[in-house]
């Protein structure tokens, strides 16, 4: 009986899950356990990450190829219909899934981490990774992460608008070729993907549209802004104003200003420290 992570993740959708993914992994310690990802890049990089074995899949549909029947698997992935969700309940002797969204329901035989909800067989926590929860010295007066993926080359159509802001750019895994360079005018300084933890911790001020990333520099003591894409869920913006952290829809330049203005008298809510939490119910749950 083998255990599994699948995560859903790709130069279309970023990196978050996948990031969340080498967090709770990182926190189960050595554990036998193969992660299962829709993108074969990052699973070819994942030991950059702290993940021992990684198997690239590319589509959901290919799980049962890899798994056998009574196998074990945390899930992060909303590409599921209700039959494939009943039906992968039904093929793993435990599914636990890993889901943000505040109005799931929970199916009959699997067990849920969600921010959100409570009960039998639910862990109420967000996984993030202990190493973001030291203060750190704030170096960066102000950095951007817009995610790992932009397909669309959303940044450049805004470039104007994100030369006003005189931040600093740190670059996603997903850029494409020369991209970096064609976005250099409109930032301060730029950094690259492997500077990504020293970024996040090091910055006073730190927009971004990647969720993990805001949670990230939150727990360090940083000021996040969050700026919901239109191509993202909301899922993340009832957890954001519970923490009290600025949302901004889209690349609104009037809005970011309002939130730079007051940011130094905002009252963010410290987010609680729960990846251990995750840990433990994991342990418990798998038997490990």
């Amino acid at each position: 009986m083998r255990l599994f992570y699948y995560v859903h993740t790709g130069h279309r959708i970023g990196l978050d899950r996948f990031r969340r993914a080498a967090t709770i992994i990182r926190a189960l310690g050595d554990v036998d356990i193969t992660l299962l990802t829709s993108d074969f890049r990052i699973a070819h990089e994942c030991k950059d990450f702290g993940v021992k074995r990684s198997v690239g899949i590319d589509v959901v549909r290919n799980i049962p190829q890899i798994a056998q029947h009574g196998d074990k698997i945390i899930f992060d992935s909303d590409e599921m219909n209700p039959t494939m969700h009943q039906d992968m309940v039904n093929f793993f002797s435990t599914f636990i899934r890993v889901t943000d969204d505040p109005d799931a329901v929970q199916l009959d035989g699997e067990l849920l981490i969600s921010p959100y909800l409570e009960g039998e067989g639910i862990c109420k926590g967000v996984a993030v990774d202990d190493k973001y929860f030291e203060q750190t010295p704030k170096t960066i007066e102000k950095s951007f992460f817009f995610g790992d993926d932009d397909y669309e080359e959303d940044l450049l159509a805004n470039a104007d608008m994100f030369a006003q802001l005189e931040m600093d750019l740190i670059v996603g895994f997903y850029y494409f070729l020369d991209y970096e360079e064609k976005l250099a005018p409109s930032f301060a300084a730029r950094y690259e993907f492997e500077e990504y933890d020293e970024v996040v911790q090091g910055s006073k001020v730190f927009v971004t549209s990647s969720p993990q990333a805001a949670l990230e520099n939150l727990a360090s003591g940083g000021r996040p802004i969050y700026i919901q894409r239109p191509d993202y869920v909301r899922d993340f913006i009832p957890l954001f104003e519970t923490l009290n952290i600025p949302v901004v829809d889209g690349f609104d330049t009037s809005k970011l200003m309002l939130c730079f203005n007051s940011i130094s008298s905002h009252d963010y809510h410290q987010l609680k420290q729960t990846t251990q939490k995750i840990a433990e119910f994991l342990k418990k749950r798998l038997y490990l």
